[in-house]
């Protein structure tokens, strides 16, 4: 993570940029060092068609790389794996899959960013920490039938009290 873009106290006392720039004019380096590197938006989630609920699974993309809960081919993940979806400021409102912990979905419902965050924190591994990352989770491999999926729902507590956002 970029030193210049995580929260520093200065003499200045000026907002991080997080807190005074709407997500579509943030520079690209900007709109990355949103992600908290927390690896659930990587995870086959199911949504309950009649009210909404989204469940995670423990069955990861096949490029998520599970100790640092980063893709391992981010640039040409798309090619790889078509049906992953490029996060924009454009197509925010449309994934309520993301956490309720995630940055973007946080910063377009007008919250802050939890305490946990590795911009608030300045530490990459707040994020692990704090108990909200897949690290050291057991994940598997897709099931041969998607069918299936429902036997890997998962409740891993990852929505701790500390973890909450208010």
């Amino acid at each position: 993570m970029e030193g210049s873009l995580a929260r520093t106290k200065n003499s200045s006392g000026r907002k991080p940029f997080w807190e005074t720039i709407l997500p579509e004019a943030l520079t690209a380096s900007q709109w990355e060092a949103l992600c908290d590197r927390c690896g659930r938006c990587c995870l086959e989630k199911l949504t309950n068609r009649r009210n909404g609920k989204v469940y995670y699974t423990s069955i990861a993309c096949a490029l998520l790389d599970t100790a640092s809960c980063q893709c391992r081919d981010y640039r040409h993940r798309r090619r790889m794996i078509p049906q992953c979806i490029q996060l924009t400021p454009a197509n925010l409102q449309s994934c309520r899959w993301l956490p309720r912990t995630c940055a973007y979905r946080l910063l377009s419902e007008g919250k802050k960013l939890p305490v946990w965050h590795p911009l608030v924190t300045g530490n990459p591994d707040s994020v692990h920490d704090a108990g909200i990352s897949i690290r050291g989770r057991v994940l598997h491999p897709m099931p041969p039938h998607a069918d299936d999926l429902d036997a890997y729902i998962v409740d891993w507590d990852i929505w701790s009290k500390k973890a909450r956002v208010e």
